[in-house]
């Protein structure tokens, strides 16, 4: 029986080596940034992908043409400005997206808003005429509004599939996983710690009480814990001193979600990754909670579990603002032209 906190199956440094293999076609969409590259590198060292279609408004032949020099089966090919945006996306099974514009210092995700949200309705648009079927996995932030905005693109050519679209939240989980080894002295590829909520700020509510293995912190050390990994961000932003946001990290967390996806696509069972989704788990229409992905997609939302207090009063504390940030993301797809 699967665990509802099982690490996935296949970690991004294993997927180097496994022998399973499928014939994925795999879009990165906003391919020539700086996740987009990292997260190409990934995905073109990966056996589970066999076409690898790179998309960006600049430098997309040049990222190509360097990648299919790699000795790794998927073959590669760069897409460049909006005339090619279709033929990018046409007969992917998986599209992943972390297009748009870095955080700088004193910036909230939610100040990326205006120039994100245009940018991930057009590539939310293309995929809705051109690969209706495909799992489309969002990083662009802020998280919490372009998955609702990717939703009400899909519904208005009516092949949204809620179980199909994800909010990349892995970063946040990878981070907690860090961290919390770094405190306890553990290996940290043997640390699974759920992380539920949204993906930004108060709203990333990780669950240390559902930590495996088992860890407990004084209550000071978890309060400071818990801010840690939800301004994670900011702690890059900062260390980077307006040079961009989590980049390597995040092309680390996107690929180990693709991967996961893909692996569950091939039938692998019991792969479980939190992710945020259209949900009926709380209040909030759209929510990250563990899920058991399957060829479909999502096969079953495994729901938030047994919280503690203090996690109970962190879920209370997130629902505004994430209805804030749903409604946001809801008004801006109405209004488009």
């Amino acid at each position: 029986m699967f665990s509802r906190v099982a690490r996935p199956t296949i970690s991004v440094a294993r997927s180097l080596s496994t022998s399973s293999q499928s014939h994925a076609k795999v879009a990165v969409l906003g391919a020539s940034g700086g996740i987009g590259q990292p997260l190409s590198l990934l995905l073109k060292n990966s056996p589970l992908v066999s076409h690898l279609s790179l998309y960006d408004i600049a430098h997309t032949p040049g990222v190509a043409a360097d990648l299919s020099h790699i000795e790794t089966r998927a073959n590669v090919k760069g897409y460049i400005g909006a005339e090619q945006l279709d033929e990018a996306v046409t007969g992917c099974d998986v599209v992943v997206i972390p297009a748009g514009v870095p955080r700088k210092p004193g910036m909230t995700r939610d100040d990326l808003f205006n120039t994100n949200a245009t940018i991930v309705a057009t590539l939310a648009d293309a995929c809705a005429r051109n690969c209706p079927e495909a799992m489309i996995c969002i990083i662009a932030n802020p998280v919490n509004s372009t998955i609702p905005i990717t939703s009400e693109v899909m519904k208005k050519y009516g092949v949204y599939n809620p179980n199909r679209v994800f909010g990349v939240t892995t970063l946040d989980i990878v981070r907690a996983n860090a961290f919390v080894a770094e405190l306890k002295g553990l290996d940290p590829a043997r640390v699974n710690v759920p992380v539920v909520g949204g993906h930004a700020g108060k709203t990333i509510i990780p669950l240390i009480s559902q930590c495996t293995p088992k860890v407990e912190f004084p209550a000071d050390q978890l309060e400071a814990l818990t801010g840690r990994i939800q301004e994670a961000g900011t702690e890059v932003v900062k260390a980077k001193a307006g040079a961009g946001s989590a980049t390597l990290s995040m092309a680390y967390a996107g690929a180990r979600f693709a991967f996961s996806v893909l692996d569950a696509m091939n039938g692998k069972e019991g792969v479980v990754e939190c992710a945020y989704v259209r949900s009926e788990e709380t209040e909030c229409k759209y929510f990250s909670t563990p899920l058991l992905l399957g060829k479909s997609g999502i096969e079953k939302n495994l729901g938030l579990g047994k919280l503690s207090a203090y996690e109970e009063k962190l879920v209370a504390d997130a629902i505004g603002e994430l209805k804030a940030s749903i409604k946001k993301g809801e008004d801006f797809a109405a209004n488009m032209k």
